[in-house]
């Protein structure tokens, strides 16, 4: 059984990838889980049909977190979904509009497929993590349900490590801010659970910001992923990546407009 393509690679290593509230929230904790359920197959049946801009700056961080060197990059990005509800497998592919220039012999990072990593909420993964309700919280000045998630040790996990040709199940903690209306994930932050210094990884740290994109010819809107930060410390080295997905569009709609148009274009 193939996993969702989740991955970092770095020099020798592959990875397969505010404040609180006193009060409680008072949204059952099944209640929002069915919704991020809902949400996210929602998300997975639209996915293939949607390209975007994205946009990639690595950085190369010195010992005292500054930065030492960065590299950036913009792609025309799609994601295909093959599988189903039983085996979920996406894959991700970024086509080139415009890369860095005169490259640097310096190692970096590269990380693929955070920006899905909500589909832990899926009901493929879904038994796969404990679940817990926290206090509500605030995001520049707005109130969240918050649900942390710990992988359960031994079960499938959408993201592994690489290192030299063998795979290690990245056991991950971390919390999903809600949308206390619609139930929809605004923001996920991940961490590792566990030490895995035995194979270079120090520190991994994941945050995803989601919002609501609406586009002609749909029914409804979706939560697709706006940014994705990534930060990955191994035992000498520090890296940070920021990915940003800009200008979403419908893939088969403008590709069947730009077909139609060239048509046109060649009768006249």
């Amino acid at each position: 059984m193939k996993r969702a393509a989740f991955w970092l690679a770095l020099a020798g290593l592959a990875l397969w990838a505010s404040q609180r509230c006193a009060a409680q929230s008072d949204a059952p904790l099944d209640l929002l889980l069915d919704q991020a359920a809902k949400n996210v197959s929602g998300f997975l049946d639209k996915i293939s049909d949607v390209r975007c801009t994205e946009t990639v700056r690595q950085v190369k961080l010195d010992k005292n977190g500054k930065t030492e060197y960065a590299e950036d990059g913009v792609y025309d990005y799609f994601v295909l979904l093959q599988g189903s509800n039983d085996e979920l497998l996406l894959d991700e592919s970024r086509i080139p509009k415009r890369e860095a220039r005169d490259r640097k012999n310096t190692p970096m990072l590269i990380s693929n497929g955070f920006s899905m990593l909500y589909l832990i909420f899926h009901p493929y993964y879904r038994n796969s993590f404990q679940f817990q309700l926290e206090a509500d919280g605030l995001i520049d000045g707005h109130l969240y349900h918050r649900v942390r998630f710990t992988h359960i040790s031994g079960n499938r996990t959408p993201v592994a490590v690489s290192v030299r040709g063998r795979e290690y199940p990245l056991d991950l903690t971390g919390e999903a801010w809600f949308d206390s209306e619609a139930g929809m994930i605004v923001r996920l932050e991940a961490t590792l659970n566990r030490d895995m210094q035995d194979i270079g990884l120090r520190t991994l740290h994941a945050q995803i910001d989601f919002a609501r994109v609406s586009l002609s010819g749909w029914s409804q809107s979706y939560t697709f992923p706006t940014v994705a930060t990534i930060e990955v410390e191994s035992l000498r080295q520090h890296w940070r990546n920021v990915h940003r997905f800009i200008d979403y569009k419908r893939f088969m709609v403008d590709t069947q407009q730009a077909v139609a148009e060239s048509e046109l274009t060649k009768h006249e």
